[in-house]
């Protein structure tokens, strides 16, 4: 559900209001300063856009989408709902041009992570364009910390930072495609999604009896050497799209979970911990992605299952890699199909607007609290494949494009994927108090080697 699924109202003598959905609710009640709940979208160009030209387009592109002009409205302390107040306009310039800057890129990033755009002015994002910093020629980002020298300098990356209360990525992104097509007077029609290899199975089948228990306590992301300071640290890499065996039933969205759940294995595995299930949790986006794409928190969450046995292995073959991705397949296409509210039916019992919404967010923090045990191990975000061209004109297509989740504890640790130009564009991001750059960085180096592992299956027998 989505903000646009809400009946609208009008305010006594004041603007259009809408209801939070579930989603933005039980976010808006488990808020925490220290681990901000921001979403960022950072887009390589290979020019600089203009100024003035950018800001017009942008503001353009918000009155074409009005319903991420909102801020959230104020309201007594016995009220039954938080409601977001729309805006003909917004209340602050939502686009700036900071001033060059040694390891711009990296504060920028840095800021993407610690500052989340406030929810009570309109809207609640902000797009920053910084100039970058370099020009990947060995098939990996600039990671935190290096120094590229100016003969490499290049170009500029739009940061779009979201407060996740109010939106997600795909949505915003939306956004960003329109004032594209505004600034650079092209089409920016979305591509057609990837097709999957058809399958025996009926859309409404759930998934297959070998699925292991949800009832279990999940593995968690096993604590490295985290940082003295508290919010969250991000590693972006750049790597090949993993090449699939002709006629597979399995998707790279497959791919990428397998190698997910075989990287946090084998970081366990290193660490000492014992093997136990692992579940992550995978947004599922159902909207279309044209410009009638419904702008809001949008995505609904399943959870991927993995038994503790499937994990155990530590020299994975071709077959066994293959028969992980088989399975992976089938229970991704079950879950994908099966029709539940974003949250589950939990969620939107809790959301009710039976009590004040005080006394429902004390009920909602604890309950997070209590069943953190149960919390799955990750979340893998896949984008895909960027369906817009991101086209700016003068300035540019897009050539790269890194998103990231948010990785609070109990969780600590997101994974966050798309593809743009035939690239992968991978961003690892965790909570401080559970890893280190450094023990991201060995994490990404996993991921990598197990994605790559996923493409070698055909050795397997059919």
């Amino acid at each position: 559900m989505t903000a646009l699924d809400h009946p609208a109202h009008h305010a006594e003598n004041g603007p259009t209001r809408v209801p939070f959905p579930v989603v933005d609710e039980v976010s808006r009640h488990c808020l925490q300063e220290e681990e901000p709940e921001t979403v960022h979208i950072e887009v390589h160009l290979p020019g600089t856009p203009d100024p003035d030209r950018l800001r017009a387009a942008f503001h353009e592109a918000l009155r074409r989408h009005p319903r991420i002009l909102m801020r959230e409205a104020k309201g007594p302390w016995y009220r039954r709902r938080y409601e977001w107040e729309l805006t003909p306009d917004p209340d602050i310039e939502p686009v700036s041009f900071p001033p060059p800057e040694p390891d711009a890129l990296k504060r920028a990033r840095d800021r993407a992570l610690s500052q989340a755009p406030p929810l009570a002015t309109s809207p609640p994002i902000r797009l920053e364009v910084v100039a970058a910093e370099h020009s990947p020629k060995d098939g990996r980002a600039p990671q935190d910390g290096e120094h590229p020298s100016p003969t490499e300098a290049q170009g500029s990356v739009l940061f779009l930072t979201i407060n996740h209360t109010a939106l997600d990525g795909p949505a915003c992104l939306r956004v960003l495609a329109t004032a594209a097509e505004i600034y650079g007077g092209k089409d920016n029609s979305p591509a057609a999604p990837p097709t999957r290899a058809p399958d025996q199975n009926t859309p409404e089948q759930p998934p297959p009896p070998e699925t292991p228990s949800g009832w279990s306590p999940p593995a968690r992301v096993a604590k490295g050497t985290p940082a003295p300071s508290p919010g969250n640290g991000m590693l972006v890499a750049e790597l090949p799209v993993p090449r699939r065996p002709k006629g597979s039933p399995f998707t790279v969205n497959d791919q990428l979970m397998v190698a997910t759940a075989l990287m946090i294995a084998h970081w366990n595995r290193e660490h000492g911990e014992r093997a136990r299930p692992f579940r992550i949790t995978m947004p599922v986006d159902d909207r279309p992605r044209d410009a009638t794409m419904p702008i809001g928190n949008g995505t609904r969450l399943v959870e991927v299952p993995f038994s503790a046995a499937e994990l155990a292995e530590e020299d994975w073959t071709p077959e066994a890699i293959l028969g992980l991705l088989r399975r992976t397949s089938d229970r991704t296409r079950a879950l994908k199909a099966l029709t539940r509210p974003q949250l589950g039916h939990g969620a939107t019992l809790l959301t009710a607007p039976v009590l004040p919404v005080i006394l429902r967010a004390a009920v909602t923090r604890a309950l997070r609290r209590a069943a953190a045990p149960w919390t799955s191990t990750t979340l893998l975000s896949n984008i895909g494949r960027v369906p817009y061209a991101l086209d700016f004109g003068d300035a540019g297509r897009a050539h790269a494009v890194w998103f990231s989740a948010p990785a609070r504890l109990p969780r600590g640790l997101t994974v966050t994927t798309a593809s743009t130009a035939g690239r992968l564009h991978v961003a690892l991001r965790w909570s401080k108090t559970l890893l280190s750059h450094g023990d991201g960085a060995h994490l990404r180096d996993l991921f990598e080697h197990y994605l790559h592992a996923t493409e070698h299956t055909e050795e397997a027998p059919q």
